[in-house]
């Protein structure tokens, strides 16, 4: 509601494959300004049915098929947004689900092979009850994707292994709202999980205010665990060493070289 940041989600490439999870408000105008064309767009994850983390879904689905009218890539979602389920969803028109080549629905123990990447999907605890969170297998370490939950010992075992961890930690320390994690969250979430990073995803306004790379850097004060905020736009290359980068971000009009 009150947005200071885009929560465009991310976009992972692997093996020359590009994979957008939870492109929510913001995810177009960010692609448009690191000269992103959407139609190189393999696959969609969405974690639940919330606008924060779906508002743009249809518009990258609508570049990953070329407008629609190329049967192709993939969509995975929860079974609130592929299905709708308990007054939430579906998150998407059945003309966008119909447009992928493939469409499932996740649950909690699955593992996917999105694009040869292999994904398990994780518990979590959500105002959306099948909202989810993700293991990546990289090649170079477990990437995890948390998602929205509150916090529990049994929620942070699931990721126990996981190299690179992205904690949506959407609220400061002592400011603990519910379905949600704040710092303190955060410290019990890394301790218990060990990861060689942790970033903090998903800011809050109060969080902003609080100034995020503060709080971070007190999470790995307590945890001697590398612990960072992100921001808009920053890049992580996950190989032999961990590089955090910023895109390059260019300004004006652009016209992608797949447009007619």
């Amino acid at each position: 509601m009150y947005q200071t940041r885009s929560t465009g989600g991310f976009l992972i490439e692997h093996d020359g494959k590009f994979l957008h999870m939870d492109p929510g408000p913001g995810a177009l105008a960010q692609m448009q300004r690191i000269r992103y064309d959407l139609t190189r767009t393999d696959s969609v994850i969405i974690s639940h049915c919330h606008p924060d983390h779906y508002s743009d879904a249809a518009c990258v689905i609508e570049g990953m098929t070329r407008g629609g009218w190329e049967k192709r890539g993939s969509l995975y979602g929860s079974e609130t947004v592929i299905n709708g389920t308990g007054g939430l969803g579906p998150a998407l028109s059945p003309y966008h689900l119909s447009r992928p080549a493939h469409t499932a629905a996740f649950r909690p123990g699955d593992a996917l092979n999105v694009d040869g990447m292999r994904v398990e999907i994780c518990r979590a605890i959500h105002s959306d009850p099948t909202n989810v969170g993700f293991k990546m297998d990289t090649g170079h370490g477990i990437l995890s994707y948390v998602s929205d939950t509150e916090y529990s010992d049994e929620i942070a075992d699931q990721y126990i292994g996981s190299r690179v961890l992205l904690l949506p930690v959407t609220t400061p320390m002592g400011n603990r709202i519910r379905y949600h994690l704040c710092t303190d969250d955060a410290i019990s979430f890394i301790e218990r999980v060990k990861p060689e990073l942790a970033i903090f995803i998903h800011l809050g306004i109060v969080m902003i205010r609080r100034d995020p790379a503060k709080q971070a850097a007190m999470v790995e004060e307590a945890t001697g665990i590398r612990t960072i905020a992100a921001e808009d736009l920053m890049t992580l290359d996950v190989g032999d060493n961990l590089v955090i980068g910023r895109a390059d971000v260019h300004q004006g009009s652009w016209i992608p070289d797949s447009a007619p």
